[in-house]
């Protein structure tokens, strides 16, 4: 086997606001909605210049409890849920039919941040995903219906052959005038993540890490908020 260095041995400190410096201090009093923290937190890792700070790795599990992970993009969050779209014939899409929860992670390691969000999944509407599909550039839009997301090709070669296919089908309007606007691929659409739970981590010197864990109130408890907040020890 090749030689790597031992992973064991691979370690950082985690001062305070991290290598990019964003700001570190928790709040001691978070907001009762999670959702105004997340914008917080999203807004200081897009002002730490950390490159796709959308990005977010999404697990979902098969009707058999097998579990698997991929990285995606968020395209949308609120009050409601945490956005994002795919191919709906995609491992992804056939799992969360079978079994509509998930689990979101955006690792924000540059400054040593972590919010993680789980809950049940439900399908947006095609009106919706439509409309977010328009704004997809030209290129994007010709590969949603040349790629059979997740499932085997032959080669290369036939990939863009597909795309090729789908491209003279539907010339770039910005090309050809009177040139029709691709559709959205009809096994093609948007998801929203609805969270039960969603855990802020801070990275702190010692390994004395924050996590704030906001979990939804459930009906008939003794609470008035939407949400218990909760501390958890690092």
């Amino acid at each position: 086997m090749r030689h790597t260095p031992d992973p064991a041995r691979l370690r950082i400190a985690y001062e305070a606001g991290g290598a990019a410096r964003a700001p570190s201090s928790f709040p001691s009093d978070p907001p009762g909605e999670p959702v105004d923290l997340f914008a917080d937190w999203f807004a200081a890792a897009l002002a730490a210049g950390l490159p796709e700070p959308n990005a977010m790795v999404l697990a979902t599990a098969s009707a058999d409890a097998a579990p698997s992970a991929r990285t995606v993009l968020l395209k949308g969050y609120g009050t409601e849920g945490f956005r994002f779209f795919t191919n709906h014939t995609s491992r992804k899409g056939r799992e969360l039919a079978d079994n509509p929860v998930a689990a979101l992670v955006f690792p924000w390691h540059a400054i040593h941040r972590q919010v993680r969000v789980s809950g049940p999944v439900r399908r947006l509407p095609d009106e919706e995903a439509a409309a977010y599909f328009r704004t997809r550039p030209y290129g994007s839009r010709i590969g949603a219906w040349a790629s059979r997301q997740s499932a085997v090709v032959g080669s290369r070669e036939e990939l863009d052959a597909r795309f090729v296919e789908y491209a003279e089908k539907w010339p770039d309007p910005a090309a050809v005038a009177d040139a029709e606007e691709v559709p959205m691929p009809p096994f093609w659409g948007g998801y929203l993540v609805v969270p039960e739970e969603i855990e802020f981590w801070q990275g702190r010197p010692d390994r004395m890490h924050d996590r704030i864990l906001y979990r939804r109130r459930k009906e008939g408890a003794a609470v008035d908020a939407d949400w218990v907040i909760e501390r958890l020890s690092p």
